[in-house]
């Protein structure tokens, strides 16, 4: 595992294997035209200062995009994520990383597209109630 401290909630990676990192370096070249839209308004501190990174382990997932300072993972779902099975899936999955304290916010690639303001304006909603994390 990787780990950056001695508390695995502050673990940059969130207890990620070796292979899951690794998987998200290559997954970073492959983003959807969804994530790249999104990524060019949330890269390089442009939105509210906030450093957000792309493809980034949490255990063994790798969400679209985390903040780490905020606790917040920003999730792009395509037209996949409609079937049930996927559904239930993602439920279990923000389950499993719900449990480092991490919140996901989830878009859809429309969304994206056709709302980018009110994406961003909910982001914005959610860093400004943020209050920490319980240590």
């Amino acid at each position: 595992m990787t780990h950056t401290g001695d508390n695995p909630i502050f673990d940059f990676y969130f207890n990620a294997r070796k292979e899951t990192v690794e998987r998200a370096k290559e997954l970073r070249k492959n983003m959807t035209p969804a994530e790249r839209f999104l990524w060019e308004k949330l890269r390089n501190r442009k939105f509210m200062g906030l450093k957000f990174r792309r493809q980034h382990p949490v255990e063994f997932f790798i969400v679209d995009f985390i903040c780490i300072e905020k606790y917040l993972i920003v999730e792009v779902d395509g037209g996949i994520h409609d079937t049930i099975e996927q559904k239930e899936w993602d439920e279990n999955r923000a389950a499993e990383i719900e449990k480092y304290g991490l919140t996901i916010l989830r878009f859809t690639n429309d969304q994206v597209f056709n709302e980018p303001v009110n994406i961003l304006r909910e982001i914005k909603a959610y860093v400004e109630s943020f209050s920490g994390v319980e240590r």
